[in-house]
């Protein structure tokens, strides 16, 4: 029987370069499109015999099609511009990946029939949600076309709409999902958790410096939970739905300092600044939705960062 071919864009970042993992171990035939603004080949270095990596720009509908020479089946939709420093940087720059990039796979899946389509969004959409934990109803907004931070969240809003009324009339399958602070080793510097591993790396006076209060509410999941999240919408997700996938415990940017602190064996002292304008204060998913399927996050925190810690 013929391999199905999935063709991942953005297939060499982290999140991505797992996913590709995973399908090399579910014995699909798996295409790989990344330029590697932001990824790392060495990602794929236990797979590169098993994928085909084409290198190209999503923004060019040319060097995408070089990757619909080959039958593809699905698409798992990855390839964005991510990292804080990057949304008030390099505004243009998101949004024009976001959106020529969207149009690009979409339409040139439409012309090569391709039945299967997943589109990664983000709890970004959320930005300040009416209620935590934030299920998949919750309103999607962006509080100010001035603050080019939403650039980020806004290209997945847009992500969604056009997904979903395409998704009506021209695939099978159309899923999205929302991945909620999914961490692990080598996920890059722009993040959270490898920002506050560095600075424990490099104390100083036990002090930790912070943005905002410590109280911000976050859900951390390790990776290879998150994995698990995708194996299982790939086998069970139904189509034109959304999901969360993340966990269901929350943790304050302060627990997660004193998690480290206890990982690093290290007393510190926390040092606040403010918080960047368009920060979000609250993130928690509702994962009752992905849950239903059978999805069941096992890894602490503690336990992740300790892996985190222990790899790098």
């Amino acid at each position: 029987m013929k391999k199905k071919t999935f063709l991942v864009t953005g297939g060499a970042g982290f999140i991505g370069s797992h996913i590709c993992k995973l399908l090399v171990q579910l014995n699909y035939k798996v295409i790989i499109f990344d330029n590697n603004f932001r990824s790392n080949t060495k990602n794929l270095s236990s797979i590169t015999d098993k994928i085909i990596y084409i290198r190209g720009d999503i923004r060019d509908q040319n060097d995408l099609k070089k990757a619909f020479k080959f039958k593809i089946d699905s698409v798992m939709h990855l390839a964005y511009i991510n990292g804080t420093i990057n949304f008030y940087k390099k505004p243009i720059l998101v949004l024009d990946v976001a959106l020529k990039g969207l149009i690009n796979i979409i339409d040139t899946s439409i012309k090569f029939k391709v039945k299967n389509m997943y589109l990664a969004s983000s709890s970004e959409v959320y930005q300040t949600p009416s209620k935590i934990p934030t299920d998949e109803k919750e309103m999607l907004k962006i509080p100010d076309v001035f603050n080019p931070r939403y650039t980020y969240g806004g290209g997945k809003i847009i992500s969604e709409l056009i997904g979903v009324n395409y998704g009506k009339k021209y695939f099978k399958k159309l899923i999205i999902f929302r991945p909620h602070n999914v961490y692990g080793p080598n996920m890059g510097n722009e993040h959270v958790v490898p920002e506050l591993i560095n600075k424990f790396k490099n104390i100083k006076n036990n002090k930790i410096k912070i943005q905002g209060s410590g109280n911000e509410i976050r859900s951390f999941i390790y990776i290879d939970d998150f994995i698990k999240g995708i194996e299982i919408l790939i086998k069970k997700g139904k189509h034109l739905n959304i999901y969360n996938i993340g966990t269901d415990k929350r943790t304050t940017i302060k627990q997660l300092v004193l998690v480290l602190a206890n990982i690093f064996d290290k007393k510190v002292r926390i040092v606040k600044t403010k918080l960047r304008l368009g920060g979000t204060k609250k993130r928690l998913p509702d994962i009752k939705k992905i849950k239903s399927l059978g999805f069941k996050p096992k890894i602490s925190l503690y336990e992740g960062l300790k892996k985190i810690i222990k790899n790098n």
